[in-house]
């Protein structure tokens, strides 16, 4: 087992690329703290030895920190943060409003943000050599019309990751970015069935198909395992090739 006796929290885990890590997780031995908005996970049942379900919002700094100290509390301890939490957002520079930019940002940016650094927080108190692991996107890198807070806030977890694999490489905290392109969930179950959009990831994708949460879980899995320790700084892009072009 890749992740035997590992203590983990994945957030976003009610569906879809969290949920698909944080039972990859398990099934590698890990202890992992599933963790979303919600207030219950519907259809969450695992040995509470194993795994627990806690819920927070990640744009909550305070929420943030009861969830981290929930893993010391139960687990005593931290050694793996997945930073997955986040939602979509539409609206071009013309049209987004202010609220629905600084929303996207507070999930998406602020939450890995608070993540990151309470997560760090904990490792370093506990001189754990831990690893970070932050769900970016291919928006992260390319710009795609009528999706600019998105693009934005994806742009700056790949950054805040570097800065933050910079700052805590001297403790042995890794800190890595994963970079999914469209993934089938059901945050893009409607975009994905427009049979016209569909056709465009297709045809922008080199491999010829749209991936699963199960190819962003492998490659959580492995930046999370000893298999993957010389690598910090890094955004892994899971994306069929979209970002070779």
């Amino acid at each position: 087992m890749m992740l035997k006796n590992k203590v983990a929290i994945v957030t976003g885990a009610a569906s879809g690329i969290g949920r698909a890590i944080a039972d990859l997780f398990v099934s590698e031995g890990a202890k992992v703290i599933y963790s979303d908005i919600h207030k219950n996970l519907t259809g969450f049942k695992t040995s509470a030895k194993k795994a627990i379900y806690v819920p927070c919002d990640v744009s909550n700094q305070a929420e943030v920190k009861a969830l981290v100290a929930k893993a010391k509390e139960i687990y005593k301890g931290l050694d793996i943060m997945v930073n997955n939490a986040g939602v979509g957002g539409s609206g071009g520079i013309l049209e987004v409003s202010a609220d629905d930019f600084d929303r996207t940002l507070k999930i998406n940016l602020y939450g890995v943000f608070y993540g990151t650094q309470i997560a760090a927080q904990t490792m370093k108190a506990a001189k754990t050599k831990g690893n970070i692991i932050n769900i970016s996107s291919i928006l992260g890198t390319v710009g795609m019309e009528q999706s600019l807070a998105y693009c934005t806030s994806k742009g700056g977890v790949e950054q805040l990751t570097r800065a933050a694999a910079l700052d805590l490489a001297t403790l042995g905290i890794r800190v890595n970015a994963i970079a999914p392109a469209f993934i089938k969930t059901k945050m893009t179950e409607g975009i994905l069935h427009d049979k016209k959009f569909n056709q465009m990831i297709v045809n922008n994708t080199p491999l010829g198909y749209v991936g699963e949460p199960k190819d962003i879980a492998n490659a959580a899995l492995y930046l999370a395992s000893d298999k993957a320790k010389y690598i910090t700084g890094s955004t892994l892009r899971v994306d069929g090739g979209w970002t070779i072009h």
